[in-house]
């Protein structure tokens, strides 16, 4: 196992720094120049030199990359081009908002999904497993941008349950005022997640169901639920534990949008006014941490998977197949 751990932490090494390449070219190849952001539309040519010296568009790409690579590996990821804060600490400010709606949103979707999907495969055959598998399949196709106004209209609009949007200004001081901001946020992105997760755990229970391990401790006189529990539960928890991996990065993907329908202060309202303003540092630096926590997430679910199943954990010691 610490043989694997070490592989896979060097290939998250590997990929990250391929993500690093691949970032800082893609914002270099857009037309237009980062000085732009500092300048008026009748600079003259003494003030777009000045400009371009101040952001290092000047310098030639390997210089402007070797000088990025440096900050971000002494954990300093320049300063915005228009507010001159730098850009690590007003990330760490920003993921107040966008950590805490990514996981509760993820834990609210699991709880809808687990359920939802273990009885819609348990009773597939009964109209209640029927609509349930249905409506997983339309939650899949809605946006959750859609998702989040229909929300809005019903519990801020017209019931005025909820706010329609905005966050405490002291933050975290007040927990049930920062509590009662992301709920409708939170809302909307379980009810689009969990319909993705109830397809993959009403598959995962459904190949449990026709397994012949299952069938054979039923033959032995075990009863469904005690057969399930424990011998198909370890085995159905593979395959979505790898798929809980992929949603939870999904979720917090779909939290940085969610943030701009709910005006939440968040990495989501951030990334969209530093493209609007060509703020490159700030685009640069919310690009690469929302990398890094993807590539992060899915190292712990491969981990995480390989410790419940005992036969990849077999095959990583060289005693199955590679």
């Amino acid at each position: 196992m610490t043989v694997y751990l070490l592989r896979r932490f060097g290939f998250l090494v590997i990929s990250f720094a391929i993500a690093m390449v691949v970032l800082f070219l893609l914002l270099r190849v857009l037309p237009g120049d980062p000085a732009n952001a500092l300048l008026s539309v009748n600079a003259t040519q003494q003030q777009i030199d000045a400009a371009r010296a101040q952001v290092g568009s000047d310098l030639p790409l390997t210089a402007q990359f070797v000088d990025w690579f440096g900050g971000v590996l002494s954990l300093d990821l320049g300063s915005s081009f228009i507010s001159s804060l730098p850009v690590g600490p007003e990330i760490a400010a920003r993921m107040n908002v966008t950590i805490p709606l990514t996981l509760l949103s993820f834990g609210l979707a699991l709880l809808i999904a687990l359920p939802a999907g273990f009885i819609a495969a348990v009773r597939a055959d009964r109209w209640y497993g029927i609509l349930l598998s249905g409506f997983s399949q339309l939650g899949i196709a809605v946006p959750v941008f859609w998702v989040g106004m229909l929300l809005v209209n019903v519990f801020a609009v017209n019931l005025r349950w909820l706010p329609s949007g905005g966050f405490p200004r002291d933050d975290w001081a007040d927990p049930g005022a920062a509590l009662t901001s992301l709920a409708l946020p939170v809302i909307t992105i379980a009810l689009v997640m969990s319909a993705s997760l109830t397809r993959y755990i009403r598959s995962a229970t459904l190949d449990v169901i026709g397994s012949d391990y299952l069938r054979s401790a039923r033959a032995q006189g075990a009863s469904f639920s005690g057969a399930f529990w424990r011998h198909g539960l370890r085995n159905g928890s593979v395959p979505v534990v790898a798929i809980l991996g992929i949603e939870l990065a999904t979720t917090f993907l779909g939290a940085v949008v969610v943030e701009s329908v709910f005006t939440l202060p968040g990495l989501g309202s951030m990334l969209l006014t530093a493209v609007q303003q060509h703020d490159y540092p700030n685009i640069q630096g919310i690009l690469l941490v929302s990398t890094l926590l993807v590539l992060v997430i899915g190292f712990l679910a491969d981990v995480a998977q390989r410790l419940i199943d005992p036969r990849l954990r077999a095959s990583i010691s060289g005693n199955g197949i590679r």
